[in-house]
């Protein structure tokens, strides 16, 4: 009879412990704040994003044209970067190739 009872003690306590928790879960946690959005003006133009390293693989003269531009400083951001690695591995493979005879 003592078994029956302790069960019974544990699921009231485990029955009230997630009431009491849906419950407070208001309280203790809040649901956070939307703003509210603006509408963006239309002068400002979203940055274009860098072309990815796989792209000048693929177009390596572009790729050359990009480093040669960042080199004097009329090309700027991301696409610097990109371009240089994929030059690298154009060479690489080709270096590569040589040296294996293929």
């Amino acid at each position: 009879m003592s078994q029956g009872k302790t069960i019974i003690i544990v699921l009231v306590t485990l029955l009230v412990g997630f009431a009491g928790g849906f419950i407070l879960r208001p309280i203790i946690a809040p649901m956070q704040q939307t703003a509210a959005v603006t509408s963006p003006s239309p002068i400002t133009e979203a940055p274009s994003e860098a072309r990815a390293t796989q792209y000048f693989v693929a177009h390596i003269d572009e790729a050359r044209q990009v480093v040669a531009g960042c080199r004097d400083g009329s090309v700027r951001g991301g696409e610097c970067a990109t371009a240089e690695e994929g030059i690298i591995k154009v060479d690489a493979e080709e270096r590569r190739r040589r040296f294996l005879g293929n």
